[in-house]
This record gives structure tokens, C-alpha cells and sequence, in this order.
């Protein structure tokens, strides 16, 4: 099958839609399939090796200026190629800058107004080399925000289009009201344009019908998976308690650890919470905090710094910073219990699926993914936003070695039989098939 997977790049950080959207495509290219996968905006940053073509579609630059100036909605696609150069974009994302929330929503907007959008040039630039040059058999959108896209890129290949969903109502919820509405109206619409919704999980495939308006035909499952090879393979604290060549360090005590981008989103000041009240109970105990920090983070960060700083358990804590694979593998050989607590629905949880393949019990709260994903073993789950409760339950786990031991070893082996890379293609290889099989084309007026 030649499938298109049109995904996102995340301008310069290492992003879980984007190493999935990775995964999946060099899992279904080992399958035997003819994958194109197609960033937009800006080159994809991964800590695996890439398989995505080396162009972009929708470049940040050309999308920015056709945006803000309408003579840029008129330029010769060959000075748009220009401005459309890998190196370039790359460059462009070592930038950091704000934007304001009323530009990201009008921009938005436009995007999912597709051909009739600001950006309908870029958008006609894709079906081209799309029905010229790569002619697939599918086309799978990486988010609700493409579907702008679905309608032409119909009309012109005549082929199925799936779209997945994957988080898009943070930016939802931080969007101003008004064009908060008018985008989940135009993604009402549009969403009639796609033959498929697929979520990685059922919680939130419930949740995005519903938003989204979309069929019970439509919403498909397809549970995600990661590349798990090197973490299956790593040393484990927890499985390997006795063997002190296993520890990173001296062995000073339990390491509590978090690796995911560090923001409210994900729940990092309830674990900083959490650990304050464990450390009164736990003389020894250490917190490890790993991931991207963006600059709209960086006060929310500082609240935290200052928190910590006050505590007399400051030489205990410590934020590193986003990790390489190198070191997301030294990572995770150095903890003992690992906890992402989302405030909101996390719909992928992929770092879970790390942890657990690297021999980590995980605590985790009871929403979105989570449910699903440890139904088969490796953790347990505990109440949202709740502090306390996240504390005693780490207690428990750093004080009872052979229950530890117990949920690692069936954390890694849940990951050996349902979440590796294969088992991943294999479920969204299915949904393909399926669509393209038994669906008949929607049609439209």
C-alpha cells in the first residue's frame, strides 16, 4: 500500500506525535509498505533514526507570511521554495519567540478553512505532488487541525483520508472563546471530509466524537507503540535490586522520575507536591525531572524553582532539562519509580510505554490513556491532581521491593506483547485495510 502521512514538525523540540507518527511509518516501511511520510511547518525533531522525506509542505516561513500579507498568497511557488528549504526552517527553529494567542487562532482557523483559507496555495502545492508524484492509496492526517485538508486532497486523488487525534484541546482550551468556537465549528464541518477518526485509545475516542461531531462509523482504535528494543534491553533498578552494577550512582537512595515536557499540562508541579510530602516520610529519596522547557513554560518553571529552593529537601530535586536518547536511556536506568501525573487527558502516554519497556513501575492518574495502557500490568493508578494521594502511592512502591519487582516485569512484558512498533503497525495496518477495502467513498455536493 503507498500511504501519505502527513504529520507536524514542532519547532526544535522533541515532540511524542512526531516520534510516533515516525515510528509507525518506519514499522509499516518494514512491513513492506511505500510510506511517504511529509512534515509540515518545520523539520521533525526525533531521537530515532527519520524516515520522513526531506521537504516540507506548509513551510512555518511561507504559512507565516501568507497569513499577515496577502501579496504572499499570490507568489510564485518557486520563491516559495526558497523560503521552504529544510536548512533554513531548521535554523528557523532555533528562534524562540512568543505568539500571541489571538495570531495562533486566527492562523488555525485559517488553516482548517483549507482551500478557501489564507494558506490555499500551500495547500494546493500538496495535492499536487501528491496526485503527480506520489499517487498513494491512503492519506493519513497526523491531526484534527488538518483537516482543512481533507476536502481537496478528495477531490483531487480520490483516495480514503483517515485522521487521528492526539491532544489538539490544549490549544483549544487556550485559545480566546471566540476563536475557540469558530475553529471547532469549522472542524464540525470538516470532519464529514475524512472516512476515519482514529484515537489511540477508547476514552478518547468517546471524548473527540463528541467534540468533533464525528459518526460512531467513524471513530476507529488503534493503540500506539514505541520502537522498545533499547529500553527492553537496559539494566533495571527495579528488576535487578541486588545487582549494584545496575545503579548510575551511589546508590544514595530511591529516584522518583519524570520525563515528559515539564508544564502544567503534564502535571509537573503535582509531582513537585507529591515529593515534598514524601520527602517529611522518606529520608533518601530523590526526584529527577527530564524534558522540554519551552519559553512560554519558563515562569511556571521559575514558580517551581523558587518552590523548590524554599524546601529544606532542595539537594534532593533536581530538573534537567530535555534529554537526547543518549541520555533519556542513562535516565531511565536511574530511576526506581517513574510518574507523568497529566492534568489533563493524555491520549497517547507514550512515555509510560517508555518506562514500563525500561523495567520501571509507573504511577499514574486515573484518566485518558492510562487505564487502558496499565489494564495489562506495570503501574498503578491514582486520582487527578491529587497530591497527596500520588505521594503515597510512590511510598509505597519505593518501600515494597518485591511488589516493585512484580509490576516491572509485567510493565515489560505488556510491552513485549501489545505496545512495540510492530504490534503498532500492525493495529493502524488493520484501520488501512479496512478502509480501503469495505469503506464506499462519502460523497459530496
Amino acid at each position: 500500500m503507498r500511504i501519505a502521512h502527513i504529520t507536524s514538525g514542532a519547532a526544535g523540540m522533541y515532540c511524542g506525535s512526531c516520534m510516533n507518527a515516525n515510528t509507525i511509518a518506519s514499522a509499516l516501511i518494514e512491513r513492506g509498505h511505500d510510506v511517504a511520510l511529509l512534515p509540515t511547518y518545520t523539520p521533525m525533531r526525533i531521537d530515532e533514526a527519520p524516515v520522513a522525506r526531506d521537504r516540507i509542505f506548509f513551510g512555518a516561513i511561507n504559512v507565516y507570511l501568507q497569513q499577515r500579507w496577502p501579496i504572499f498568497r499570490r507568489t510564485p511557488w518557486l520563491l516559495d521554495k526558497l523560503l521552504d528549504r529544510p536548512a533554513l526552517l531548521a535554523r528557523l527553529m532555533r528562534w524562540s519567540y512568543e505568539v500571541d494567542n489571538e495570531e495562533i487562532g486566527a492562523l488555525t482557523l485559517s488553516m482548517l478553512e483549507g482551500e478557501s483559507g489564507h494558506q490555499a496555495k500551500e495547500l494546493e502545492k500538496l495535492v499536487a505532488w501528491l496526485r503527480d508524484d506520489f499517487k498513494p492509496d491512503l492519506v493519513h492526517l497526523s491531526f484534527a487541525f488538518f483537516l482543512g485538508f481533507a476536502r481537496r486532497l478528495r477531490q483531487e486523488l480520490k483516495v480514503p483520508i483517515i485522521c487521528s487525534v492526539q491532544g489538539e484541546e490544549i490549544m483549544l482550551d487556550q485559545l480566546p472563546t471566540a476563536y475557540r468556537e469558530s475553529i471547532l465549528t469549522e472542524m464540525r464541518s470538516r470532519v464529514r471530509d475524512v472516512d476515519a477518526v482514529v484515537s489511540p485509545c477508547h476514552d478518547y475516542a468517546g471524548y473527540m466524537r463528541e467534540l468533533l461531531g464525528a459518526t460512531p462509523d467513524q471513530m476507529q482504535i488503534a493503540e500506539l507503540g514505541i520502537a522498545a528494543d533499547d529500553y527492553l534491553s537496559l539494566p533495571s533498578r527495579a528488576l535487578d535490586a541486588n545487582d549494584p552494577a545496575n545503579a548510575e550512582d551511589d546508590g544514595a537512595g530511591p529516584v522518583v522520575g519524570y520525563l515528559a515536557r515539564i508544564c502544567k499540562e503534564k502535571g509537573a508541579h503535582v509531582l513537585l507536591d507529591a515529593f515534598l510530602l514524601l520527602a517529611e516520610r522518606h529520608p533518601t529519596a530523590r526526584l529527577r525531572m527530564a524534558g522540554f522547557i519551552s519559553d512560554h513554560d519558563k515562569p511556571y518553571i521559575a514558580e517551581m524553582e523558587a518552590k523548590i529552593a524554599a524546601s529544606p529537601h532542595a539537594s534532593r530535586i533536581e530538573i534537567i532539562g530535555e534529554v537526547d536518547r543518549e541520555a533519556k536511556l542513562a535516565f531511565f536506568r536511574s530511576v526506581d519509580v517513574f510518574t507523568v501525573p497529566t492534568v489533563y487527558r493524555e491520549p497517547k502516554g507514550l512515555f509510560l510505554l517508555e518506562a514500563m519497556a525500561s523495567g520501571i513501575p509507573v504511577i499514574a492518574p486515573n484518566h485518558g490513556s492510562f487505564p487502558e495502557l496499565l489494564a495489562r500490568g506495570g503501574g498503578e493508578l491514582v486520582p487527578v491532581d491529587d497530591a497527596p494521594a500520588l505521594a503515597e502511592a510512590i511510598l509505597r512502591q519505593i518501600e515494597a521491593p518485591e511488589a516493585r519487582q512484580t509490576m516491572a516485569t509485567a510493565g515489560r512484558q505488556a510491552v513485549r506483547d501489545h505496545f512495540t512498533d510492530e504490534s503498532a503497525a500492525l493495529r493502524i495496518e488493520s484501520v488501512y485495510q479496512s478502509i480501503v477495502s469495505d469503506r464506499p467513498p462519502i460523497s459530496h455536493p
